[in-house]
């Protein structure tokens, strides 16, 4: 399978950048260094699993430049993805496929940004709104290990 590369020409190889887990619905978000994606699952130990979302995905670049336009310096984990990357751009991505170290996610929407945005920073749900700011959740269609620092690339 050929990959191209998930960021834009010439911005360098996209990486694995956080992973978080949550133990209870509404429950604190977890960093771990690693993690393992079930096929058809999602994330071992995560609480959401199944379904159509069964992983999201943040990415960075996306998620500091909404909180820049708002004057915030708030922590990507307020945002309660599984995964963040960075280098990949998210927006009008359903179907595609992102391979993250020997994992593969099919891409089936975008993440909306809800009300809990706004209660993290007054204006970050309508900063995240453009161009999938707020991510995108997938299906895990071939799982494995996770850790920190893995590449990241669409599949062509």
């Amino acid at each position: 399978m050929a990959e191209s590369t998930a960021g834009p020409a010439g911005s360098g190889s996209a990486r694995l950048e956080a992973i978080w887990l949550k133990s209870a619905r509404k429950g604190p978000m977890e960093p771990v260094p690693e993690a393992t994606l079930v096929a058809g699952k999602g994330l071992e130990g995560n609480t959401d699993r199944g379904g159509y979302r069964q992983v999201t995905l943040l990415d960075a670049d996306a998620w500091e430049a909404a909180t820049r336009e708002v004057g915030v310096d708030l922590d990507p984990d307020a945002r309660r993805a599984n995964l963040l990357v960075r280098g990949v751009d998210f927006c009008e991505t359903a179907d595609r496929v992102l391979r993250i170290a020997g994992c593969r996610i099919r891409i089936r929407g975008e993440t909306l940004p809800c009300e809990r945005m706004e209660d993290a920073a007054p204006g970050l749900k309508a900063a995240l709104a453009p161009d999938w700011r707020g991510g995108a959740y997938g299906m895990v269609i071939e799982g494995g290990p996770l850790a920190l620092g893995d590449a990241v690339a669409w599949e062509s």
